[in-house]
């Protein structure tokens, strides 16, 4: 199953929302990459297994269950989890790329591409899938903006 959606981060048009910087939103990006807990709900520990300049190797411990991802960057661009499928988990990839088509507009575009069969009858699986990773991808936001907020309280 593959899919994208775009998640609108600034909205010039709303000035009662706090805008973010593409820096801001990069380093919410690069905490889900670090310490992943509160961006994944059940998950209880991240451990670095290996760290390279744009490279990390993950394992990712959600109860009995243990994923292991690699996490590639492009520096203020994009960050792509990918882990291969194993029982616990279906596998697959999820590329993160931050967009301004103007000036302070920024988005962000969630790339899935999952191992999960899209045809029929796996068709209302798919959409259940869909629907929660959308919600949690505007969780990610809601958590970048927390972690924004807190950052200039200090």
């Amino acid at each position: 199953m593959k899919f994208e959606h775009l998640v609108q981060v600034n909205d010039l048009a709303d000035p009662a929302l706090t805008p973010l910087t593409r820096e801001e939103l990069w380093f919410g990006l690069l905490c889900r990459a670090e310490d992943p807990r509160p961006f994944l709900p059940g998950l209880e520990r991240c451990v670095i297994l290996e760290r390279r300049e744009d490279v990390l190797e993950r394992e990712l411990h959600f109860g009995g269950a243990v994923v292991r991802d690699r996490v590639s960057l492009a520096e203020l661009q994009w960050v792509r989890f990918e882990s291969a499928a194993t029982a616990e988990h279906a596998g697959g990839s999820l590329t993160i790329a931050i967009e301004e088509p103007r000036p302070g507009e920024l988005f962000l575009r969630f790339t899935y591409a999952t191992t999960l069969p899209e045809g029929g009858q796996e068709v209302a699986v798919a959409e259940y899938v869909r629907s929660a990773y959308h919600e949690s991808d505007l969780d990610t936001l809601r958590v970048i903006r927390m972690i924004a907020a807190s950052s200039t309280e200090q």
